[in-house]
């Protein structure tokens, strides 16, 4: 599958996903990367992987709505028929949404649907979760509210940080995304409604 990834900062889970590609384990082609920061390390380490790179820089834009039509514009340059969010740190707009025709898939630092949006890791430190863990699902209008397409629980610590839990989350986010987008360009994710099934 034609694939296009957007990060928002240092690129670590597009650094797995790239390398899982290179070592022959994910049959994607990842085309092109994008961010809306001019120097996300993301991008820096598509450039050096040989991906071409582009810059949404959203005060190069009047209003959200033109950055997202040169986005819907890019995917179609590209031909892309998957697009995955690596931690990208913004929310897509319903109007894109509606033209945007093919698979969006994000990761969120969470057992969704607990503690979505921003510092996930420390909402769950202050709540006192015993448990927490990363979520893989599909992107919809609302924020980190998609069907959940996999799920991996995390222990928490007595003595933990949120530096510490966020280091063995992030560990488990680049297996878990990288099986997920497996899963899907393999055709073995069927999605009915809110419920995803993983196909044998």
């Amino acid at each position: 599958m034609r694939t296009a990834i957007l990060a928002s900062g240092r690129g670590s889970n597009l650094q797995a996903l790239i390398d899982a590609h290179q070592s022959g384990a994910l049959p994607i082609e990842i085309v092109a990367v994008g961010s809306d920061q001019l120097r996300a390390g993301a991008l820096k380490r598509a450039e050096e992987s040989g991906i071409p790179t582009r810059v949404f820089q959203t005060n190069h834009y009047p209003n959200r709505q033109g950055q997202e039509e040169d986005i819907l514009s890019w995917l179609k340059e590209n031909q892309v028929e998957l697009l995955l969010l690596a931690g990208y740190m913004k929310v897509l707009g319903p109007q894109f949404m509606r033209q945007v025709h093919i698979p969006i898939l994000n990761i969120h630092p969470s057992l969704l649907p607990a503690f979505p949006g921003l510092h996930a890791q420390r909402q769950a430190l202050e709540y006192g979760v015993k448990v927490s863990g990363c979520t893989v699902h599909f992107v919809d209008e609302g924020l980190d509210s998609g069907p959940i397409i996999l799920q991996e629980a995390v222990p928490v610590l007595p003595e933990d940080t949120v530096e510490s839990i966020s280091h063995r989350i992030l560990a488990v986010e680049h297996r878990l995304y990288t099986e997920a987008v497996r899963l899907l360009a393999l055709g073995k994710v069927e999605r009915t409604g809110r419920q995803v099934k993983i196909l044998q």
